[in-house]
């Protein structure tokens, strides 16, 4: 891989196209769109060298330049609007790094939890099936031992939609597993 050499003077953003007065949009986003494709590819390649990764160098990237884009009426004016891309691109990617080596720490020190009893596939297979509000309220009740007044509490209903949305999970894990329905209410 070449890295590219130092940049030169005529690489910078036109002073034309950076002396911008306000309300002169055409303008702005012509020094924009320039700074953009002169500079896009480069700052892909640099905070490629911090991650290692094209597509995620390519996320920040975007990121950085939408930031560019955010406080263009500032950073137009400066001298080196490219520096101030690629320091953010470059405080993006880091961060993404640091957050990154927490995911990998906390995924290892944490292990999954054991079954307690024996798990049965065809039961998980069913529950996949329901709708994500009735699975939330199946696992609360029945797995988590919550009383009803706490699940509507945590699922944001009332207690007798908690009970509507346990009525209708049973009726269909019944149906989806062959069994009889057995009222519990």
């Amino acid at each position: 891989m070449a890295l590219v050499g130092k940049r030169s003077q005529r690489d910078t953003v036109p002073r034309a196209l950076v002396n911008l007065e306000r309300g002169h949009q055409d303008e702005a986003e012509v020094a924009y769109t320039w700074l953009f494709r002169e500079e896009f590819a480069a700052v892909v390649r640099t905070v490629f060298l911090i991650l290692h990764d094209r597509q995620e160098a390519e996320d920040v990237a975007q990121e950085a330049f939408t930031q560019l884009l955010v406080h263009w009426r500032t950073v137009a004016g400066y001298e080196r609007p490219e520096a101030w891309v690629r320091r953010v691109a470059i405080r993006l990617a880091v961060r993404r790094l640091r957050r990154e080596r927490l995911r990998a720490v906390l995924h290892r020190s944490v292990e999954p939890p054991v079954p307690t009893s024996p798990v049965d596939v065809d039961l998980l297979g069913a529950l996949r099936l329901l709708p994500e509000r009735q699975r939330a309220a199946v696992a609360l009740f029945y797995l988590e031992d919550r009383p009803m007044a706490e699940i509507a509490q945590i699922l944001g209903c009332s207690k007798a939609t908690v009970k509507v949305h346990l009525f209708k999970a049973r009726k269909r894990l019944a149906e989806l597993l062959g069994e009889e329905q057995v009222d519990v209410s």
